[in-house]
């Protein structure tokens, strides 16, 4: 499975921001579902399909977070930049 990977600490009180040159999907997880992604299984994650960048996604409890861009099966390449910033 093609995707972007990166990962970010980042809690309640933070912002994962991702910039995107195109539509994608943008996914944060655990460990435990980045995992499960990986391997063609079901899994649990937040955001989806983002078409306005910068995506922004705030992770419901502090931890090491997974971020994956990917294009959901379409073909192309994509280009991404992940952040993390505190919540205003």
């Amino acid at each position: 499975m093609d995707h972007l990977h990166s990962e970010v600490q980042a809690g309640p009180r933070d912002v994962v921001h991702v910039t995107l040159d195109k539509a994608a999907r943008v996914l944060v997880m655990d460990s435990l579902n980045y995992s499960a992604y990986r391997n063609g299984r079901s899994f649990r994650h937040y955001g989806g399909w983002a078409r306005v960048t910068p995506c922004r996604i705030v992770p419901p409890y502090s931890g090491r977070w997974h971020v994956v861009i990917d294009l959901e099966g379409q073909t192309g390449t994509i280009r991404a930049g992940v952040s993390v910033a505190q919540a205003a």
